[in-house]
């Protein structure tokens, strides 16, 4: 594993990145836009030499007494894929669900590309390949994020069918292929080090559809990431939103070289790759609303509230849809399946329902932390304020009281604020409409992983005193899923 410093003067590579509203960023370490989201990125590397992060982050000692990261560990087992979660939803919770993609997060990505190189079966070299890059990120740390490889909305719009693509094949040699074109949305690209382009590209190798992975340093590769979340520079006011933004991004390739080393004929099946990937959406999706009813607790102690009848009927409805989720992800981790080659993954088919259930609440449970501290979340000071000597005596008056000061009560309320009510917060509300496929992509998720059909049909039939034909619903399983949208002309 490399120290945060080294995964610093790692991003120092030459890269092109643009930020909307910024311009060129020539050096995402100091610029403004990008320097906290990189200094977050460097504490998730050197947490993992704190001791006191060992247990969490750590593999227990082998004979050897060598300990190594969760966030690269190939799970066989159960028990290693709930301390490898256990290990992704803690570190996210410090961040109130707002770091969604990490170092950890680009192994899931790595195993899954080598898991769907095995399933295609389209030549030994494909999951040699697939693993030897895997090894090299688990051995350097390396940070890898994920692009799903569709068309950007200029594209779609182009009127030959055939140049509705979002990457071309320019040419290709024994050593690799060029290719060209622009990428749509995907998250952290300003802070990685590679992005792996699925099969939605269009490509193929051999007849078989094809990723692949292009360094963000590439010549020809330009980043263009969204506008900065608004936000305040004063971290009292703003704890969250000064400190986690993750630049989702687009990538354009202008005559990128890809060796062949890096393009992988893959699955496409869409369990294929995001198989762990989802797990991680969901124990991040856990993590922020574990927050969000830790805010909820201490606002309730803040406020005074804790035998307000309504208020812990609000509490009991944020603990339901968290547990809820917690089972979800427990009966995930304790009844896995296995891919071919005997690679642990958290059952589908708890998952997708978990995923469903929270992308529903997810509105309702940012309301009700809304709701709890009434109008004092709106009219809460700012750090400046509680300095003017004018508005200091007022504010203690106004805001102190019950164990708590002006200051810290305010400053629990910004803290609230900044999650449920920021630009932070808005950005992360319309990414996950969009992120692994959103509500539909879960709905259709577990349409194929449920695997009770007609089990379950054929088994009410008992309580009818008549012969019954067999019932066959399994198509309901196999049935192609919705296309993604298409423009029309």
């Amino acid at each position: 594993m490399r120290t945060g410093a080294e995964y610093r003067e790692a991003l120092r590579d030459g890269r092109r990145v643009f930020v909307m509203g910024e311009g060129h960023v020539h050096d995402v370490v100091t610029h403004p836009a990008t320097s906290a989201m990189v200094e977050q990125y460097v504490a998730w590397y050197d947490r993992h030499f704190d001791p006191a992060w060992a247990d969490t982050l750590l593999s227990p000692p082998d004979v050897n007494d060598i300990r190594v990261p969760w966030a690269f560990v190939l799970p066989k087992t159960s028990a290693e894929v709930i301390a490898i979660g256990r290990a992704i939803q803690t570190t996210i919770f410090l961040s109130a669900g707002n770091i969604t993609h990490t170092p950890q997060y680009g192994h899931l990505i790595s195993l899954g590309v080598l898991t769907a190189a095995e399933t295609r079966n389209a030549g030994a070299h494909h999951p040699a390949n697939a693993m030897a890059y895997r090894d090299m990120i688990a051995s350097t740390g390396r940070f890898l994020t994920f692009c799903g490889g569709a068309p950007v909305i200029g594209q779609r719009m182009r009127a030959d069918p055939m140049d509705r693509v979002s990457v071309k094949r320019v040419s290709e040699n024994d050593k690799g292929m060029v290719v060209r074109g622009r990428l749509g949305m995907h998250t952290s690209p300003a802070f990685a080090e590679d992005v792996y382009v699925g099969t939605l590209t269009g490509l193929e190798i051999d007849g078989h559809p094809a990723g692949f992975i292009v360094p963000v340093n590439a010549p020809g590769v330009t980043v263009l990431c969204r506008k900065v979340a608004t936000r305040d520079r004063d971290r009292f006011t703003a704890p969250l939103s000064a400190r986690y933004d993750e630049l989702d991004g687009q990538m354009w390739l202008d005559n990128v070289f890809i060796p062949w080393e890096r393009v992988f004929a893959v699955d496409p099946e869409p369990e294929a790759i995001p198989r762990w990937l989802r797990w991680h959406h969901l124990r991040g999706w856990l993590a922020r609303a574990e927050f969000t009813l830790g805010l909820a607790l201490a606002l309730t102690d803040a406020m005074g509230l804790k035998q307000h009848e309504a208020t812990v009927g609000y509490l009991v409805d944020l603990i339901a849809e968290v547990q809820v989720v917690r089972c979800c992800i427990i009966a995930s981790e304790h009844d896995p399946d296995f891919t071919p080659t005997g690679y642990c993954v958290p059952n589908h088919a708890h998952l997708a329902a978990g995923g469903i259930a929270l992308l529903k609440a997810r509105q309702l449970m940012s309301e009700l932390l809304r709701i709890i501290p009434g109008s004092s979340l709106v009219m809460a000071p700012l750090s400046s304020d509680l300095e003017m000597p004018e508005l200091a005596a007022g504010l203690e008056e106004a805001f102190g009281g019950g164990g708590f000061s002006a200051r810290q009560r305010a400053a629990l309320l910004q803290l609230v604020w900044d999650h449920v009510s920021s630009s932070l917060d808005g950005r992360e509300s319309a990414f996950e409409l969009h992120a692994s496929g959103g509500l539909p992509g879960w709905r259709a998720w577990l349409r194929r992983s449920f695997k009770d059909y007609n089990s379950l049909a054929n088994g009410v039939l008992h309580a009818i005193d008549l012969p019954m034909p067999a019932i066959d619903v399994a198509s309901i399983r196999t049935a192609p899923v919705a296309p993604r949208r298409t423009v029309a002309r």
